[in-house]
């Protein structure tokens, strides 16, 4: 077994990367996206109920698939960090990374040594130790670390965050960063979207790539366009409610049935 990420490859190649937000437990989501070609999905611990075991169930889905499983890891601490990568995880996302110390010392937890203190672990992601020294000359590489931009914090401090070595690529969570700001509850406030654009712009003269979750295929093109190198479609929940609202809606706005069956 050779340890390789397929997400990494898909950026290399220029071409933007789509991907899915996943919040439920069923792996059949994962399944599917991995069926219908999606490039990476992002199984989400920091927010609802998924845990380790869900994670496990999803990396399994995609297994022998082009598809890279990245984990929303609820903490960018060592024990959230350090698990979803021995169950096999192609890389993590950082919530609430507001400078380059947290950053590097999340790179310190996903690394082995010397550039790291990541412990061996006997996990799934070494096939239970069967590939041990295959996994660990790869994986220092091959695993992705991406911090998500969605402080005000993080904005200000974003040329020291762009800095740190190793970073490849970041993602904007828009109404996290709008929140910040002091717009509630709202995608993008004001200023939001162009400084999304500001740090990108940093973020591209660095080589490091930039992604964000479309709201709608307009707003996904539009994103592509800009040059994000991954794109999301949205999530599971998300995408599900946007299809039955718009077979449901036509339906309420006609008049009642006579009669019946």
């Amino acid at each position: 077994m050779t340890f390789s990420n397929p997400l990494r490859r898909s950026l290399a190649s220029g071409k933007t990367a789509l991907g899915l937000w996943v919040t439920l437990e069923s792996a059949t989501v994962t399944e599917v996206a991995a069926e219908l070609g999606v490039d990476w999905v992002c199984v989400d611990m920091e927010h609802g109920s998924l845990g380790f075991r869900d994670v496990v169930d999803h990396l399994r889905a995609a297994r022998g698939s082009e598809l890279a499983v990245l984990v929303r890891v609820p903490t960018s601490s060592v024990d959230t960090i350090k698990r979803a990568l021995d169950l096999g995880a192609h890389g993590v996302l950082l919530p609430l990374i507001s400078n380059r110390a947290e950053l590097e010392d999340a790179f310190r937890h996903a690394r082995y040594p010397t550039s790291g203190k990541r412990g061996l672990g006997h996990e799934r992601a070494t096939a239970w130790g069967m590939a041990l020294e295959s996994y660990v000359a790869v994986a220092n590489e091959e695993t992705m670390v991406i911090p998500v931009i969605e402080t005000a914090e993080a904005s200000a401090n974003i040329a020291d965050i762009l800095a740190a070595p190793g970073l490849e690529a970041i993602f904007f969570g828009p109404s996290d960063l709008s929140q910040s700001f002091g717009h509630l509850a709202v995608w993008e406030g004001p200023g939001i979207a162009e400084e999304i654009l500001r740090i990108k712009s940093l973020a591209d003269d660095r080589g490091i790539f930039s992604g964000i979750i479309g709201t709608i295929p307009d707003d996904m093109e539009r994103r592509r366009q800009q040059g994000f190198g991954m794109v999301a479609l949205g999530s599971d929940v998300g995408l599900m409610i946007r299809q039955i609202r718009q077979l449901l809606e036509p339906f309420r706005a006609l008049p009642d049935r006579k009669g019946g069956y």
